[in-house]
């Protein structure tokens, strides 16, 4: 079975990131831009995250998130700001017998209606869905969910800081699977250098409340970098991060490596 390697993803992005020496740098607003979830911007993210240390025999687990965002402009004060999360999933074997799966997981739409506060504040809120798109049960159970989701990005000077949360109850579904109670909370802290090179740290804390109360956490700290830059014509965000994971489910990742590439449009083109 085909899978994505961190080391590969990590070489990849040493090379563009080091080597394009061809590539304008984008400048800062763009930037800014491409580091909040609920900006104004057309982008095609494709976030890769490898997990290490999965389940009872230490093996890795990979998922690309292919997560399109597409705003939508109401009125002069409001936004509809799309976000649509499909992941594509490896999951090895976790029990003797066992065998690794690969294919979609469930797809998570997102829907936030943004007011610009002020200059340097923006917040959103709506609905989160979860629809049961999972090629196979070990990739996702096979139930219907929702629940609200809200985020909020202070933009001051360099800095880009905010955090985006929701709660996905499932409502209907098949019986057999277990239900869906999942929280979510991502706090990103970014500060942005010449070039369009930025520092930046966006763990992404979860908690399954279904589980026991000593094993529903995954609590993830650490960082990476990152680079806005053209491709030809073509404006793109990299960036590469490693998370040690603090707070662990029994059998849960140890750390993960996250290697996005964003594919930017801000003329809508």
């Amino acid at each position: 079975m085909s899978r994505f390697h961190s080391g590969t993803l990590a070489g990849i992005l040493a090379l563009v990131l080091l080597n394009a020496a061809s590539a304008q740098a984008q400048d800062g607003n763009l930037a800014q831009q491409a580091q909040n979830p609920i900006a104004n911007l057309i982008s095609v993210p494709f976030q890769n995250n490898t997990n290490f240390n999965v389940g009872p025999y230490d093996n890795d687990q990979n998922i690309l998130n292919i997560q399109p965002v597409i705003p939508f402009k109401l009125n002069e004060d409001w936004n509809l700001v799309t976000r649509w999360i499909l992941p594509v999933v490896y999951q090895p074997a976790v029990y003797q017998g066992d065998e690794s799966d690969f294919g979609l997981g469930n797809f998570n739409p997102s829907f936030f209606f943004v007011n610009q506060v002020s200059p340097t504040l923006m917040i959103g809120a709506g609905p989160t869905f979860l629809l049961p798109t999972a090629t196979d049960n070990s990739l996702g159970p096979e139930k219907w969910g929702a629940g609200p989701t809200a985020a909020i990005v202070w933009t001051p000077s360099k800095w880009v800081v905010g955090a985006l949360v929701n709660n996905i109850w499932s409502f209907a579904g098949d019986g057999s699977d277990p239900d869906v109670n999942a929280f979510l909370f991502q706090y990103f802290v970014n500060y942005n250098l010449k070039n369009g090179w930025y520092l930046t740290s966006a763990p992404i804390i979860t908690a399954n409340w279904e589980a026991p109360s000593d094993d529903q956490w995954t609590l993830p700290f650490g960082g990476g970098v990152g680079r806005v830059f053209n491709i030809g014509s073509q404006p793109v965000n990299m960036s590469l991060q490693a998370y040690d994971n603090v707070i662990t489910p029994q059998n849960g990742p140890d750390w993960q490596a996250r290697f996005q590439i964003q594919l930017l449009f801000p003329t809508g083109g």
